[in-house]
């Protein structure tokens, strides 16, 4: 059961009180859980998303270790701009994917 870390910005108060219901919130808006399983963290993850998709405002990003992914971290997020992580030269970097309209 890995540690799993949320961070959300400019969302609608919902998302704060539920997730500080499901882990512990240790800076404003900046929850974690130290033992939360796969089903928990998925269910969470739907909840998050059912929530953004009525009411697309702000971003939420979690993070929780994946040894199958770049890095061995998991990364899911919702919001805009989306990032990934990506490995270049032994290095784990951020890349945020942006509309190629934008400058």
């Amino acid at each position: 059961m890995p540690l799993v870390v949320v961070v959300t910005n400019d969302v609608a108060d919902r998302f704060r009180g539920f997730l500080a219901s499901v882990m512990l919130e240790i800076a404003p808006a900046v929850y974690i859980s130290p033992r939360m399983t796969k089903g928990v963290r998925e269910r969470t993850w739907k909840v998050l998303t059912d929530w953004h998709d009525a009411e697309p405002r702000g971003s939420v990003v979690m993070v929780w270790r994946d040894n199958n992914e770049t890095g061995g971290v998991g990364l899911a997020h919702l919001g805009i701009p989306p990032r990934e992580l990506v490995e270049v030269d032994n290095m784990w970097l951020v890349r945020t994917r942006r509309n190629r309209w934008d400058l």
